[in-house]
């Protein structure tokens, strides 16, 4: 397929009104293989990447042919697909001295799209929920894409006690209390450090909340296996199960799992495992492998990206994280200069 500069527009347009009724595994794959099309036509870090790879680009007829752009290309260049300007952009949180990976997003209506459609697929309605927030690695610096979803949410919730809580601990404490009185729906979201701040401070029993945990320990603890963090919160909380959120800057949609660390993802989403010794090979099912996510609603980015996290996929399509990789900067990075 050869788009002109006119028609590449319609493409987009035609594509996102597609986007998010994707019903089956054929649809899906009819749409990654003509997003693959179009951001090797448009996306020049993307084609000069690809290019660099030796890839026939006539036999990519399926998602498992489909080379991925390593996420590393974010924090040296500039990853837009097609002529448009970038609207917002978001910045990872990195460590100290590090380069921040960035994201330009031209439309910033399609990342709301993605996230409160996502959102909405997997828990219902935003403004059946007090959805309250502990980010505060994420509210301390600027360009967080999570902060920008979240404050979204909260707004579109409606509820007078929803927000974000950085240093007002004890008025999040009484609000949660009286919260769980009323029966009302609530949901929290935090940062790991941050909720096991909660429980081993506060004692605190909301058996009905859902508890949400994003990120890490962001150099604040010692971090804990997925396993025995979960359990604290649990006993901490007095809950069933910890849900968790996994996004990242790079990414326009989000997968979320309901307990045990298993996520799913919106069904224009879809993550693969590769070969860590062969990484243009797709690995089967069930097979530890590294992260590759397939993101559709990056259409003006980069649908393609392949992560430094370790993971697995399940025959139904849902996935674990099992870690990150050492020494991630393994291929790729250096293949082209700014």
């Amino acid at each position: 397929m050869t788009l002109s500069l006119k028609t590449s527009k319609n493409f987009v347009e035609t594509f996102v009104n597609s986007l998010f009724d994707i019903k089956s595994k054929e649809e899906f794959d009819k749409m990654a293989v003509s997003a693959f099309q179009y951001q090797y036509q448009y996306n020049g870090v993307y084609s000069a990447f690809v290019k660099l790879m030796h890839i026939d680009i006539t036999k990519i007829d399926a998602i498992e042919k489909i080379p991925f752009l390593p996420i590393c290309f974010f924090r040296s260049h500039q990853i837009i697909s097609g002529n448009s300007l970038d609207s917002l952009i978001f910045q990872s949180s990195g460590t100290s001295g590090s380069i921040k990976s960035k994201h330009f997003v031209s439309d910033i209506n399609l990342y709301q799209k993605s996230f409160r459609k996502g959102f909405e697929h997997f828990y219902g309605k935003v403004d059946e929920y007090c959805i309250m927030a502990l980010l505060p690695s994420y509210l301390e610096r600027g360009g967080s894409s999570l902060v920008f979803m979240v404050d979204d949410l909260i707004k579109n919730s409606r509820n007078p006690n929803s927000g974000f809580f950085l240093n007002n601990t004890y008025e999040l404490i009484e609000k949660l209390k009286l919260l769980h009185h009323r029966n009302e729906k609530i949901l929290l979201m935090g940062v790991s450090y941050a909720l096991l701040d909660i429980i081993e401070n506060f004692n605190i029993s909301i058996p009905h909340a859902i508890i949400m945990e994003t990120g890490g320990m962001k150099g604040k603890r010692k971090e804990l296996i997925k396993q025995e963090l979960h359990q604290k919160l649990c006993d901490g909380f007095n809950v069933k199960q910890i849900h968790s959120e996994y996004g990242m800057t790079e990414l326009l949609s989000q997968a979320y799992s309901f307990s045990n660390g298993i996520f799913k993802t919106p069904s224009w989403m879809k993550v693969l495992t590769r070969d860590l010794y062969a990484p243009s090979y797709m690995l089967e099912k069930n097979k530890t492998g590294g992260i590759n996510i397939i993101d559709l609603a990056n259409i003006n980015s980069c649908c393609f990206i392949e992560t430094q996290d370790l993971g697995k996929v399940y025959d139904d399509d849902s996935f674990e994280i099992m870690g990150r990789m050492d020494n991630s900067d393994i291929r790729g990075c250096n293949l082209l200069i700014a």
